[in-house]
């Protein structure tokens, strides 16, 4: 997994390419720092598998912004993985764009 970090301010945009599994999402929240973000967007265009810890690591962002008065919205996800978000019940917490 690849993930790069654009901060512009109180925003930030977090591009992942790979798969977010077990292995791998340890590193993302290790590499997520939402310190001073109000606007937070995942780039979720070159990803190709969400495995359970990874729903929890954008979980455990969604908290975060809601208790700094932010907003995240995830964007470029693919039809697959949207469907997974809806199945756990993202869809209806989270802001999602296809």
């Amino acid at each position: 997994m690849e993930i790069e970090n654009i901060r512009n301010g109180e925003s930030l945009v977090c591009k992942i390419k790979g798969r977010l599994d077990t292995n791998t999402a340890p590193e993302l929240l290790e590499n997520l720092d939402l310190n001073g973000v109000k606007d937070l967007v995942f780039d979720l265009k070159e990803v190709d598998y969400v495995f359970s810890a990874g729903l929890r690591v954008f979980l455990q962002a969604q908290k975060i912004m809601n208790a700094n008065g932010g907003k995240m919205k995830i964007i470029n996800i693919d039809s697959a993985i949207k469907s997974i978000f809806e199945m756990v019940g993202f869809a209806n917490i989270m802001d999602i764009e296809s």
